[in-house]
C-alpha cells in the first residue's frame, strides 16, 4: 500500500498541471488540488487495487473539477440601477390576454371552437375530445392543432407581444383595430 506522502510527491505537480488546464487559474488550481489530496487522504483506505492508484487519483481529480464547476455561480449580479419589471404588471398582462382568449375562442369556427373548449378549457384528453365529437383521434388532434393555430394568428393580428425566454407573455401592446384588449 502506498503512503499518502508518496502519492503527494508523485502526483502533486502533475495534478496542478492537470487541473490548471481545465480551470485556467493557477491559484484556483492549487485550491482544487488541495481538495483532491484531502479526498485521496480520506479515502486511501478504500483503494482495493494499489496498482490502479493513478486512475483512481485522476478520477477523484475529474470529479472534484466537476464539483467546482457545478457549484460555481453562472450568473452576474446586476447593477442596482436596472429596474426589473413588476410582477404585478406581468400578471395583469397575462390575465388580460387570458380574458381576451374567451372572446377569440367564441370567434372560431364551430368545430374548432368545440375542440378547443373541450381540450383547453375542460382539460379533456385528445382521445376524450374525439369521443365527444364523434370523430377519429387523428381528426381530434387536427382540430385542436388547427384551433390553436387560428387562436395564435388571431392574437398576433390583435396585439404585439413581449415574451420572456420561456415564451411567456410579459407585456403586450394592442394594435389599433383590436377589439378584445383595451389598455
Amino acid at each position: 500500500m502506498q503512503t499518502f506522502e508518496k502519492i503527494w510527491k508523485k502526483y502533486h505537480l502533475k495534478l496542478i498541471n492537470f487541473v490548471n488546464k481545465r480551470v485556467n487559474d493557477a491559484s484556483l488550481s492549487e485550491d482544487i488540488v488541495q481538495d483532491i489530496m484531502i479526498k485521496v487522504s480520506n479515502k486511501l483506505h478504500t483503494l482495493e487495487s494499489p496498482e490502479k492508484i493513478r486512475g483512481w487519483v485522476y478520477q477523484i481529480a475529474r470529479n472534484t473539477i466537476s464539483d467546482y464547476y457545478r457549484s460555481r455561480k453562472l450568473y452576474e449580479v446586476l447593477p442596482g440601477n436596472i429596474i426589473s419589471p413588476e410582477v404585478d404588471k406581468i400578471k395583469q398582462a397575462r390575465e388580460e390576454v387570458s380574458a381576451c382568449l374567451g372572446v377569440l375562442i367564441d370567434n372560431l369556427p364551430a368545430d374548432y371552437r368545440e375542440a378547443i373548449m373541450l381540450s383547453e378549457i375542460e382539460s379533456l384528453t385528445q382521445k376524450e375530445v374525439a369521443l365527444k365529437q364523434n370523430i377519429s383521434l387523428s381528426g381530434a388532434k387536427s382540430r385542436i392543432q388547427r384551433g390553436r393555430a387560428l387562436l395564435k394568428n388571431m392574437l398576433i393580428e390583435c396585439c404585439t407581444f413581449e415574451m420572456d425566454r420561456q415564451e411567456n407573455i410579459i407585456d403586450y401592446q394592442p394594435k389599433s383595430d383590436c377589439d378584445c384588449l383595451k389598455v
